[in-house]
């Protein structure tokens, strides 16, 4: 017979759920999973896992072509079989998706395949029949793309999904929304062959970035051939036999086009719905439950993590949040996450990543407090690993506070960006003041040079400038 009460149950088998699941079992608690469709839940099935496997696909390609530069001959007329890279990717996803579930084995971990909404005093109702009784209730439910009503996903219309398994590299693709999830659809299917277009409704491309870092990736999307065009919205469009017909509004003039394919990048929205969530005190604002710094809703003993708790959204964020929940129910002492030392990362070419404030907020902030910034940067192009690797294109930008020397923002842009950003994340953590970090030791020759030379030059001391 299968247990029915438990001291945890978590809704939703995500990079938050399945790791709040795995820290429970490890304190000690009878824990049940509820996932309705694949364990790993989006990211791992169908947003960072299979994009990067297809990006890194990319990568491969590019390196191919330029091989000649490297002294391999040989390589340069390698094409793209894109069915190929979308078995692989999806290959990538099934191998996690087991592992997930071979954790959850492991840690003993009741998992049922089914929704579940809340049906009152610690019981959840699943829609196989079954109710589950607990303690607590942890809500981990994702959230999904944003729909468009001038762009009804069809055919023709994708969201990320139909994006990740295409049979066919559309001769022409408009991506609309400009932040990591276009930036990156853009860099793969601009890599394979296609025409693209990224528009966006805000200034600059990855509206959350460094506005400079934002323009010099723009930069580097136009100079691979992608067509940015910011201030710009679709108002309406139609399917046609050759293709989706577009009207664009790109400051204050119309624009028609028609394209192949278009992608649908423009956020996302919670998913709330059918949780039951009518007849609890849980509160959602703009499609997103609403927790306090541990987690916690208006309801005595429900919880929500990840992206249904709100921005950012991004799964490692639902993993810190997991474990903070679950040892916060444990009572061991916890704290709230601090969202300024949360690393964003966007896997374009040139990759983008970032941590803490940018240097218009930082200065704001500075501003306000009757203080002063000091800000450093440093190029790749002064990195003998860079020109080694011969991508010495991008820069590091460290902003500090002129009088503390806290950190107060980190940003780069590099291929290699969203494996440095984790230097930055550590100091922060450990609120590391620009004389640590002039003081560390960096290897060389690394990349990571760069981290320490932009340091210094926030303090007019950079060596390599």
């Amino acid at each position: 017979m299968t247990k029915t009460s438990f001291d945890l149950v978590v809704v939703g088998g995500g990079p938050g759920g399945y790791v709040a699941a795995i820290r429970a079992a490890q304190l000690g608690m009878s824990v049940a999973l509820v996932e309705r469709a694949e364990l790993g839940g989006i990211c791992l099935n169908w947003g960072c896992i299979p994009t990067k496997a297809l990006l890194h696909s990319a990568t491969v390609l590019r390196a191919c072509r330029e091989a000649a530069h490297y002294g391999v001959t040989g390589a340069g007329e390698a094409r793209p079989d894109l069915a190929a890279m979308v078995a692989r990717s999806r290959k990538v996803a099934g191998r996690l998706g087991q592992g997930v579930a071979h954790l959850m084995k492991k840690n003993g971990v009741t998992v049922f395949a089914a929704s579940a909404r809340l049906a009152g005093s610690g019981k959840l109702a699943l829609d196989n029949g079954a109710t589950l009784s607990a303690k607590h209730i942890i809500l981990a439910t994702g959230a999904r793309a944003r729909e468009l009503p001038a762009l009804l996903v069809g055919e023709r219309i994708w969201a990320y999904r139909q994006a990740l398994v295409a049979d066919a590299i559309p001769a022409s693709l408009l991506v609309v929304g400009a932040g990591a999830i276009g930036a990156e659809f853009a860099s793969f299917y601009r890599a394979v062959g296609a025409e693209v277009t990224l528009i966006d409704m805000t200034p600059e491309i990855l509206p959350q970035e460094d506005a400079e870092i934002s323009q010099l990736a723009r930069k580097a999307f136009e100079k691979q051939g992608i067509r940015v065009l910011t201030r710009c919205a679709v108002t309406a469009s139609s399917t046609t036999a050759d293709g989706v017909k577009v009207t664009l509004e790109h400051d204050g003039k119309k624009i028609e086009q028609t394209f192949d394919r278009v992608i649908v990048a423009a956020g996302i929205v919670g998913n709330v719905e059918n949780l039951g969530l009518e007849k609890t005190r849980v509160k959602v604002e703009k499609t997103h439950i609403v927790t306090d710094g541990l987690c916690r809703t208006g309801e005595p003993g429900v919880y929500a993590i990840g992206d249904v708790a709100g921005a950012p959204w991004l799964a490692h964020k639902a993993s810190h949040e997991a474990v903070l929940c679950v040892e916060a129910i444990a009572g061991l002492p916890v704290h709230a996450i601090d969202p300024l030392r949360i690393p964003a990362c966007t896997y374009s070419y040139p990759q983008v990543a970032s941590i803490g404030m940018t240097e218009a907020r930082a200065r704001e902030h500075a501003t306000r407090h009757g203080g002063d910034i000091r800000v450093g940067k440093f190029t790749f192009a002064g990195n003998g690993k860079a020109i080694a690797m011969g991508e010495d294109q991008g820069l590091v930008k460290t902003v500090f506070d002129a009088k503390s020397g806290e950190l107060l923002g980190a940003h780069i842009i590099h291929p290699e960006a969203s494996e440095l950003i984790t230097g930055y994340g550590v100091a922060a953590s450990l609120e590391a003041t620009e004389e640590d970090l002039m003081h560390t030791v960096f290897a060389h020759p690394t990349l990571s040079e760069t981290l320490h030379e932009s340091v210094l030059a926030a303090f007019g001391r950079a060596l390599h400038a």
